[in-house]
């Protein structure tokens, strides 16, 4: 490949990149509130997730009987692992990263509760010669105790980007989990602004 060549595919990988770049955005309310919190707590909510160009049950669904075909019972663990994976993987590496970057512990006890509703995972995938990022998209509402009726503040997090720098990120639950655990991060610094 010529030099001429190799400068247009990494422009183009640039663009195709900062494109897909995650953005957070205060869509309602004022997040002035959490300055100076020590604690909050955290839950986390799946409602009418979609999973790529599917809803989640019919992802669910494609995924367990393609599993099952090559292997009896494959696809049943699978969906089990599917979901698993949220209290196992998700949830934790979101919170790891939301706590060190913040210095808000999860308490749930708290005065204020942030409610993390994932709308949307694109598992991608990793073949070694080819991928794609695995990204998810959120909604975050902040409210008092448990009214969901008065949200406080609600931020919008989309293309959060999952993958491993490494490049060995063949599980699909491991780069989901590096998808949430950025979005942890980001929620934090866009927090303390």
């Amino acid at each position: 490949m010529n030099l001429k060549k190799t400068l247009l595919l990494v422009a183009s990988f640039i663009f195709v990149t900062a494109l897909q770049a995650q953005k957070l955005k205060l869509k309602q309310g004022d997040i002035g509130v959490l300055k100076g919190l020590t604690s909050i707590n955290v839950e986390f909510t799946y409602d009418n997730l979609s999973v790529g160009k599917m809803t989640e049950a019919e992802y669910v669904k494609k995924k367990t009987e393609d599993y099952n075909e090559k292997e009896s019972g494959k696809g049943d663990k699978w969906a089990e692992a599917w979901v698993a994976d949220r209290k196992r993987a998700y949830e934790p590496q979101f919170l790891e990263q939301f706590e060190e970057k913040s210095n808000i512990k999860n308490d749930k006890s708290a005065k204020y509760t942030l409610i993390f509703h994932t709308t949307f995972i694109e598992p991608g995938f990793n073949v070694g010669a080819w991928r794609k990022n695995a990204y998810i998209d959120a909604e975050v509402t902040i409210v008092e105790g448990n009214d969901t009726t008065k949200p406080i503040a609600v931020i919008s997090i989309d293309n959060s980007p999952g993958r491993d720098a490494m490049g060995v990120d063949f599980d699909t639950s491991w780069r989901i989990s590096e998808a949430y655990a950025k979005a942890g991060k980001s929620l934090a610094k866009f927090i303390g602004k």
